[in-house]
Order: structure tokens, then sequence, then C-alpha cells
């Protein structure tokens, strides 16, 4: 009996060692966008163009730092957080055609259909700016928002909870009120959503791994411009 209970002593502490730590890296992100936001809006204009095409996407990279520290002091592995059994050309093209699809049915879609203010603005006109834009999409937004929630975040809520949804409704939850800086309600609840949908497809979809979901992200944001300009 004493050796059950000794057991279950430890696992009730690890579970709630492993709350701890969710918890300030979620408490970190939300302050590292808030300083990002804020960043934006003060200071970012006033530097150089090249400067700021630069320091947009080193600044959603800081919004890993504090998960990759947890990472760190577990002495665990980044890489366990995008191996899959899939070869690269698989998730590679499955995160495209999954962009694609997405821009199609959330994007093209709901423009034609006379949503267009709905949808997003842009005042770009130069090829530089779209290029810039997947850029930026790709390797600062997407990179870093889909290695905290739907890599870090969502696999420690699977190690406290084993509940597939149970980490799919609470990570798209987390997504979703991140973006209560740069929106309001409306934006918060239809970034859940879209949450949610990215949990769907690494749950469902054979061949989608995180690596997939970064491409699908930064292609379905980047093409919302290109869109709203020419649609």
């Amino acid at each position: 009996m004493s050796k059950y209970l000794n057991n279950d002593t430890i696992s009730i502490a690890s579970t709630r060692q492993k709350v701890i730590q969710l918890f300030f890296a979620v408490i970190g992100v939300f302050i590292t966008v808030f300083g990002i936001v804020m960043f934006n809006r003060y200071l970012l204009m006033e530097l150089s163009l090249g400067l700021r095409m630069v320091l947009m996407i080193i600044s959603q990279w800081s919004i890993m730092i504090v998960p990759l520290l947890v990472i760190k002091a577990n002495k665990e592995n980044i890489s366990d957080y995008f191996r899959t059994k899939e070869r690269l050309v698989k998730q590679v093209r499955t995160g495209l055609l999954l962009g694609l699809a997405m821009s199609l049915f959330l994007t093209i879609v709901p423009i034609l259909l006379g949503l267009k203010d709905m949808v997003g603005t842009s005042s770009y006109t130069k090829p530089w700016q779209f290029i810039y834009e997947f850029i930026y999409m790709i390797f600062g937004v997407a990179l870093a928002e889909e290695f905290v929630f739907r890599g870090y975040i969502f696999h420690k809520l699977l190690e406290i909870k084993d509940s597939r949804w149970f980490a799919i409704l609470v990570s798209s939850l987390l997504f979703g009120l991140l973006h209560i800086f740069n929106g309001d309600l409306i934006q918060v609840f239809v970034t859940g959503l879209l949450g949610v949908l990215f949990c769907t497809f690494r749950e469902k979809i054979k061949g989608c791994s995180l690596l997939s979901l970064i491409i699908a992200h930064g292609l379905h944001n980047g093409l919302i411009t290109l869109w709203v300009t020419y649609l």
C-alpha cells in the first residue's frame, strides 16, 4: 500500500510541477506579446525600414523565449516537438495544400461574397512588400505561434491531462486570447476557432506535422494581403 501511495504522491507532485511551469510559460508569452505590441506602436516606426523589417521577425521569435527556457530547464530536446515519421517533402506538401485550402475557403470565398472589409485591409503596392509579408508570416508569426501553441503548450497539456480535446480546447482558447492585444473580442473568437482548426489538422490529417502547420499558417496569413489587394 505504501508503495502505491508513494507513486500517487510522486505523480501528483509531477503534475503540479508541470502545471506551474506551463502557467509561468503562458504568462511569459502573454507579457512578451504585450511588449511587442507596445514596441511596434511607439518605437518601431522611428527606425529605418531595413531595421524594422528585421526586428519585426526577431520580435516574433521572442515569444518562444520563456517556453524554450522551460524546455532547457527540463533538459528536453526541442527537436522532439518537430519529430515525426513523415518525410520532409510530405510535411511541406501537406502544409502548402492546407494553406491554399484555407486561403480559398477563409479568404477568397468571403471576399467574393462581399465580406472584404471583414477579411482585412492592405496598402501594399510593390512586389517586395508582398514577398516580405510571406517571409514575415512564415518565419516570424507562424513559426513562433505554432511552436508555442500547437507545439509546447499542446504537448504540456497532454502531459497534464491525457485528453486530446482538453489540449485542443485549452491551447486554442489561449491562442485566441493572445490576440486581444491587437484586436477585439471578435478577433479573439475567430483566432480561437483557427486554433481548433490547426489542432484538428494535426490530429486528423496524415502527414500533417508542426512544420506543416507553420507552412499552412504562414501561407494563409500571407495570402490574405495578396487577395485583399487584388480581388
